[in-house]
């Protein structure tokens, strides 16, 4: 049987020191260009309308939230999960998981759940920098796999609202969307600093465009 990847991203989500490993930044950061509607955009154009309106609607609602300081739960995730696959009901899954064509498996135990859902409380941890806390957030959503369908749409939406929590737009998110692995140690860390790097960005470019 494949090796359990949950069980690998669990020790390496606990090996990466992230108070090191993504910068702080002063937030709020506000984007000349809003990353994430450009990225809904996208989906629209490579899935069809209905799939990139359905992404829209879920980025609203996770908007919102934040604006009323939601605490991530996996309720939450849930009720924007529904927007994502237009289905009434999104219930955690009820079996082990697989992404990169069976090559990772993301095993289901009694505590996966329980599990994810202390996780999700990390993101709010304030000893730890927001870069670090949003890409470990994404992480946490690949990896733990809580849906059956749609995760990795869920996770860049969970990046955007730990950003969003604290008053931080990416006007750029592209970059994200590289392959990861649960076992890769240095790739989280990796992770934790393009988000840094991107905030930085995204500031530096927003004031050129307000000149």
């Amino acid at each position: 049987m494949t090796a359990d990847a949950l069980a690998a991203w669990c020790r390496v989500r606990n090996q990466v020191d992230w108070t090191r490993v993504g910068r702080e930044t002063a937030a709020p950061v506000q984007a000349a260009v809003d990353g994430l509607i450009v990225w809904c955009g996208a989906g629209r154009r490579s899935s069809g309308l209905a799939r990139g309106d359905r992404l829209l609607a879920a980025l609203a609602q996770s908007r919102a939230d934040a604006s009323r300081k939601r605490p991530l739960t996996c309720l939450l995730l849930a009720e924007w999960q529904r927007l994502v696959l237009g289905v009434p009901e999104v219930p955690f899954r009820q079996g082990d998981a697989f992404a990169k064509g069976g090559r990772e498996r993301y095993a289901l135990t009694a505590h996966t759940q329980r599990d994810f859902e202390r996780c999700l409380r990390d993101s709010a941890d304030p000893r730890v920098p927001l870069a670090s806390r949003a890409a470990r957030a994404y992480l946490d959503v690949a990896f733990f796999h809580p849906f059956p369908d749609g995760n990795a749409r869920l996770a860049m939406l969970v990046l955007g609202y730990v950003l969003e929590l604290e008053g931080v737009r990416l006007d750029e998110v592209g970059p994200l969307q590289t392959t990861r692995y649960a076992d890769d140690a240095l790739g989280a860390a990796d992770m934790a600093a393009l988000v840094s790097v991107l905030i930085h960005s995204t500031r530096r470019r927003a004031i050129r465009a307000r000149r």
